[in-house]
């Protein structure tokens, strides 16, 4: 099990780093190679960069964009976007990436993960769910192709199939809260926490410390993530990338 992580995400969209809420309206923040470089400075446990574009519009990964973030960064990467066979996945492991994140491709495919954990391992084989709680909180719709592809798979299917397949840990994306920084979807993530042995990441929602300590509180050995919350500051959400000390983090948990 993974120690709790506290993980910035850096959304990609033709290169520039950018913002979105709820998968639409991306705003531009700047550059994501600066970022690297000041999340380094900040220590950051480790970071996620989605290339948000690169799947729905049928894009190759920019491998030199890639190659770039992995030289300038000192911290694990989790890198995602525009993946979706074993040989792209040889290829950006080999720049020194950690781990992958496959969301359509593994959906869509059930035999790839399978193949790409027997050549790289299960701690380098990472899926991201990207979805949408229903008013049923007992059922959750899940997306592809960036949360333009409503599936009919289930989520709790899902993570049983993908936890036999060897998946080494799971992002669960909350499109309905993402950018709107008004907190995690706190139950979900305790139910999700509780039907998989597989290491979880819960991104979407985290609008302050004091959401990442409640979601501590009810799921210990958990990641983390935002995005609005590392790079905006204040109400009027200007640019500043930000981490929190290391006694904040430590009292976070």
């Amino acid at each position: 099990m993974l120690r709790p992580r506290v993980i910035p995400c850096l959304l990609i969209q033709n290169g520039n780093l950018i913002k979105t809420t709820k998968f639409r309206n991306p705003v531009y923040i700047g550059d994501p190679i600066n970022a690297v470089k000041i999340f380094n400075e900040k220590n950051a446990d480790e970071i996620i960069v989605l290339d948000i574009d690169a799947t729905s519009k049928k894009k190759e990964p920019d491998y030199k964009l890639i190659k770039q973030l992995v030289r300038e960064s000192r911290m694990p990467m989790c890198y995602g976007g525009g993946v979706k066979n074993l040989d792209q996945v040889k290829k950006i492991i080999s720049f020194g990436i950690e781990k992958i994140s496959l969301s359509s491709a593994a959906i869509l495919d059930p035999n790839l993960i399978p193949s790409i954990v027997k050549e790289v391992g299960s701690q380098s084989t990472i899926v991201t769910l990207d979805i949408i709680s229903n008013k049923d909180q007992n059922d959750f719709n899940i997306y592809i192709n960036n949360g333009k592809t409503k599936t009919s798979i289930t989520l709790y299917e899902t993570l049983k199939n993908l936890e036999a397949a060897g998946t080494g840990e799971i992002i669960i994306n909350s499109i309905n809260l993402d950018g709107a920084m008004t907190g995690y979807d706190l139950d979900l993530a305790e139910k999700i926490y509780l039907k998989t042995r597989i290491p979880i990441t819960i991104l979407g929602g985290a609008g302050s410390l004091d959401d990442i300590k409640e979601l501590f509180n009810r799921c210990k050995y958990i990641g983390a993530a935002a995005g609005s919350l590392f790079v905006f500051k204040g109400v009027y959400k200007a640019v500043l990338i930000n981490y929190p000390s290391l006694e904040k983090k430590i009292s976070l948990f």
